[in-house]
């Protein structure tokens, strides 16, 4: 089994253009090493590290200015910056944030022939053309080895709340939803889930957790909405927590859908467990039936992947 582990980035570039040269796969690559915050302009708000950084690190060093990259995924304290973007991971406050691809403002490559490529800069403004570092993002570095990334940040919320409503039934869960979506309601979080915590009740189910963020006032007025719908329950994130921390052969698998077509997809899946983010049609679950993928997207990216590594050194293209 082939493993890089370099202690800098011409050190892969090296290792790369070798593997490149002799058509050897390699296995694996830790760049555990390049771990540094190379810039952060609080004034700009922005900020340039390298990818081997742990993105709990990243966020630590970002709060003592009030500052924070919205990106919630599990484990932030062992996932690096690096396979944040190649795995494009999310978490609940998917909804009020988008994903890191909204966020990220350049990047460096090495390719699978060992050059190094930049995209992008390190200003919001930036130029015209084509936006090559969003490729990277997903393909979990089958196409290149991402080893610094400058991101726009945000200020942290003022303030945070949850709330959660529980039911009986997947059809009520549903009705709840809906009606959360035609109401004035602009929740960062609202994710449908059947994770039982120790509070939970068993003859309800199934939970909607809705999260509001920004100016006191505002969250305030949000929760006073939710709650003429009988959402009266305080609650927090630990269900999303529970989910990833849960011991099991069983691996997570996730599918994309409408959100209108969330419950039906789950009823079809009959998941063990599930998180869905219910506006944004993102399930997660374990268990139950496996759909089959759409293979016309493989042919697509069959193509990008031959384009970059014509050798197929890198890992294989993931759907």
């Amino acid at each position: 089994m082939r493993v890089i582990k370099p202690a800098n980035v011409g050190d892969l570039c090296h290792a790369m253009a070798s593997a490149h040269a002799r058509h050897e796969k390699i296995d694996a690559i830790e760049t555990k090493a390049l771990h540094r915050i190379l810039e952060h302009s609080p004034e700009d708000m922005t900020a340039t590290v390298e990818a081997g950084i742990a993105l709990g690190k990243l966020q630590s060093h970002l709060a003592q200015r009030g500052q924070w990259l919205p990106i919630d995924p599990p484990n932030p304290e062992s996932l690096t910056v690096r396979d944040l973007l190649a795995s494009n991971r999310t978490g609940p406050r998917r909804l009020g944030y988008g994903t890191i691809r909204d966020y990220l403002v350049g990047i460096k490559v090495v390719l699978p022939d060992g050059s190094l490529i930049k995209a992008g800069g390190k200003v919001v403004k930036n130029v015209a053309g084509y936006d090559l570092g969003k490729l990277f993002i997903g393909s979990f570095d089958s196409l290149g080895i991402i080893v610094e990334a400058t991101f726009k940040l945000q200020p942290i919320p003022e303030a945070e709340e949850f709330i959660k409503a529980e039911f009986d039934s997947l059809d009520r869960a549903d009705a709840f939803i809906e009606t959360v979506v035609a109401s004035d309601l602009t929740p960062s979080v609202m994710d449908l889930h059947n994770v039982l915590s120790p509070s939970s009740s068993p003859a309800k189910a199934f939970a909607v957790v809705l999260g509001f963020a920004g100016p006191r006032e505002d969250v305030d007025y949000q929760l006073e909405k939710a709650r003429e719908f009988g959402t009266n329950t305080p609650a927090d994130l630990d269900y999303d927590r529970m989910f990833w921390d849960q011991e099991t052969s069983a691996q997570a698998q996730h599918i994309s859908v409408l959100p209108s077509k969330i419950t039906q997809l789950i009823r079809e899946l009959k998941p063990v467990t599930f998180v869905a983010r219910a506006g944004n049609g993102v399930v997660w679950y374990r268990g139950g039936s496996i759909p089959p993928k759409d293979v016309l997207p493989l042919h697509l990216m069959g193509r990008v992947k031959n384009a970059f590594d014509p050798n197929h050194i890198l890992p294989k293209l993931r759907l």
